[in-house]
């Protein structure tokens, strides 16, 4: 297992600090140490004897959510604060390690931004819920310029289009919305936000794991939380409100199994994010939305219990096709969906194995293909984002990138190789016994007479992608769903207020980022998921600070 995977992702529970930071600054918020004996705290068993911190809020994951959060409420709001975070050192979620992009709405389009999230999500995300995310959207650049972010607005989308369904209501959407451009990516607007934490005081305390929410029994509120800090025990008090921003539950395979729609179902973000938030807010009553949802669409898994996460997956040449399980081609593999959503094309449930029987597919290509250039990224390429960032420190740092030429994988196994199609589809078989050789010695013949012919008479592939693969030898990839984040969590309300079973807010519990997303059964904002963290963070420290200390004296 990697160094990183070593550093913080226990298995002892499902219960997780989560998030990331930098330098953990003495400063705002106090080592207490002491009895705690305010006016306004009730006794009994459920309450600490003594308060290790003491803070006015108290935020669970130092991702992107968790920096937002932290920035407004000590800045904006004035307010102590400290920040749990379960890396042991330093990091920023998946929000350090991914493109960078966030939405910008204007004010003049923030009408029709709003039916456009209402006509994608089909009217599942409340309406106040909307109103409240486009409203402070269009607030982005403001606070991008204060905290002294670099970024340029740009009409293009580095991954889908902006808005991702602008065909809808014939078009009425596109343009509604842009997008800032980053060329540092997550890695830049983290280090730039993390200087501001640091210049406020707000302490990052690392290692943190296995925290426990405290709730009054009888108010339900949320006082404080118990946190294991490497192999200690230590209780923080939170005067106002908690805020829980602990990303998602990419790494934990039994919450994947038991919410995801299918499996295996891998991804190659944030390691730390096993979804320890879940089993937390669910102990104080919370209710759950959209646990089957992630951003993902189709990407390689290794099968490497070493490196047990998927990579980004895309030929370096045209001379390829995809195949199912059984070895049958299914879909123009230029047109295999979203980079968000693209994971469904994959959905494909055969009664006749009683399976998914695109999961795997299989990603076949010859020599020349091979020696085109990489299948996926390196540290240092326009695309440096994921778990091998040169970012990074080791301890956290899962890999460190695709070889330049292939070879380091097709040593490892991770690419199959065969001098003929029926030896490749052979070694496959052994991976997965569904593959039919015979199957796939017909697509592949079938595949070459339409490249000769120059159409595709099955799906239609572009022409001009239409090349032949030569006399070997062959190549495959394994194919899953996989990539960036799920997106469940506890439900809120517009003021990033943690819902109960019964929908009414659990006092003194907030939540933000991907730790339960707004959107309901697709994500089809571009930039959306650090928009998701700059708006809920900043609308969920407002609303606790604006809150009276539940231990005042009265």
């Amino acid at each position: 297992m990697s160094k990183g995977m070593e550093g913080g992702v226990s298995r002892r529970s499902f219960l997780k600090g989560a998030g990331v930071a930098a330098a953990a600054v003495a400063g705002s918020a106090a080592l207490a140490g002491c009895a705690t004996d305010s006016a306004g705290a009730a006794s009994g068993d459920w309450m600490p004897k003594s308060w290790d911190y003491e803070t006015d809020l108290l935020v669970i994951g130092y991702g992107g959510a968790g920096m937002w959060a932290s920035l407004i409420g000590a800045d904006e709001c004035g307010q102590e604060v400290i920040v749990l975070e379960k890396a042991p050192v330093e990091g920023g979620g998946n929000s350090r390690i991914n493109n960078g992009e966030w939405t910008i709405v204007e004010e003049n389009e923030k009408d029709r931004f709003k039916k456009y999230i209402k006509a994608f999500t089909h009217g599942k995300t409340p309406d106040n819920m909307i109103e409240a995310w486009v409203n402070e959207c269009a607030r982005n650049t403001e606070y991008a310029d204060k905290y002294g972010m670099t970024y340029e607005v740009s009409e293009v989308a580095l991954a889908g289009a902006i808005p991702e369904y602008y065909f809808l209501d014939d078009n009425a959407y596109e343009g509604s919305c842009k997008l800032s451009s980053v060329d540092g990516f997550g890695m830049l607007t983290f280090r730039e936000l993390d200087a501001q934490r640091e210049k406020l005081g707000v302490q990052v305390l690392f290692d943190c794991h296995d925290e426990r929410l405290i709730q009054n029994p009888e108010t339900k509120e949320i006082v404080g939380a118990y946190t294991m800090i490497g192999s200690e025990e230590k209780t923080v008090k939170a005067r106002k409100g908690v805020i829980m921003t602990c990303g998602g539950f990419e790494f934990n395979e039994d919450l994947k199994n038991e919410y995801l729609k299918c499996y295996p179902f891998k991804f190659e973000g944030w390691q730390y994010n096993t979804g320890d938030g879940i089993k937390m807010a669910e102990d104080v009553g919370a209710k759950l939305w959209h646990m089957d949802m992630a951003i993902s669409m189709y990407s390689m898994w290794t099968r490497d219990p070493e490196n047990d996460f998927s990579i980004l997956y895309f030929m370096p040449d045209v001379s390829y096709f995809n195949v199912n399980r059984l070895g049958k081609r299914y879909v123009n593999e230029n047109n295999m969906g979203s980079p968000h959503n693209g994971w469904h094309t994959l959905l494909h449930f055969d009664d006749a194995i009683d399976d998914y029987d695109r999961i795997p597919s299989w990603g076949i290509f010859d020599q020349s293909c091979f020696d085109a250039g990489k299948l996926s990224t390196s540290q240092g390429d326009f695309f440096e984002c994921g778990n091998f960032a040169s970012d990074l420190p080791d301890e956290i740092r899962a890999w460190d990138g695709w070889s330049q030429d292939n070879k380091a994988e097709l040593e490892k196994g991770w690419i199959i190789k065969g001098d003929t199609i029926e030896e490749l589809a052979k070694k496959i078989k052994d991976f997965d016994h569904w593959m039919d050789p015979e199957t796939l010695k017909a697509t592949f013949d079938e595949y070459q007479e339409f490249c000769e012919a120059g159409k595709d008479a099955r799906f239609d592939r572009d022409a001009k992608t239409l090349k032949a693969l030569d006399a070997g030898p062959y190549y495959a990839v394994s194919i899953y769903p996989g990539s960036c984040s799920t997106l469940g969590g506890p439900m809120k309300n517009e003021h990033g207020q943690v819902l109960d079973t019964a929908q009414n807010p659990i006092p003194r519990l907030y939540s933000a980022g991907c730790f339960g997303n707004f959107q309901s059964h697709s994500y089809g904002i571009t930039g959306g998921n650090n928009a998701e963290n700059q708006v809920w963070g900043r609308i969920s420290a407002r609303h606790a600070s604006d809150l009276e200390a539940w231990d005042a004296k009265k």
